[in-house]
């Protein structure tokens, strides 16, 4: 099976160190504007996710989730969380690290359609 998202070494490293300090850790990336668009970072538990929310998979043992209008978008595209230096203005739990996380892309090849993940709803 295609994964729909995968992480670079760099943004592994990051999620080890927070799962050190933090316990069990959740990412969601919202369709929002700016910093809210990025994925986020947060103790399983901080954030609620809701019905309109899809699973993608898992990175580290931790779930990947994003807002459904946001994935309408990008259901035809691979994506791979990374990590890059900077401070985001958001509440992601690597911001006092001076890194934040962000997002790379690419399409998925018409191979890798036909043998994709399937994504998760809340309730399943």
């Amino acid at each position: 099976m295609m994964k729909r998202i995968e992480l670079t070494p760099a943004a592994h490293e990051l999620i080890n160190e927070l799962k050190m300090q933090n316990g069990e850790l959740i990412f969601h990336q919202s369709g929002g504007c700016c910093d809210g668009s990025q994925p986020m970072c947060f103790e399983k538990g901080d954030f609620k996710i809701g019905g309109s929310d899809v699973m993608l998979g898992e990175v580290v043992g931790c779930e990947f989730w994003m807002s459904k209008d946001q994935f309408e978008y990008w259901k035809h595209t691979h994506l791979t969380l990374d990590v890059v230096s900077g401070r985001g203005s958001s509440f992601s739990l690597e911001i006092p690290y001076g890194k934040r996380f962000v997002i790379r892309s690419r399409l998925f090849t018409d191979s890798e359609l036909l043998n994709l993940e399937e994504v998760r709803f809340l309730n399943e």
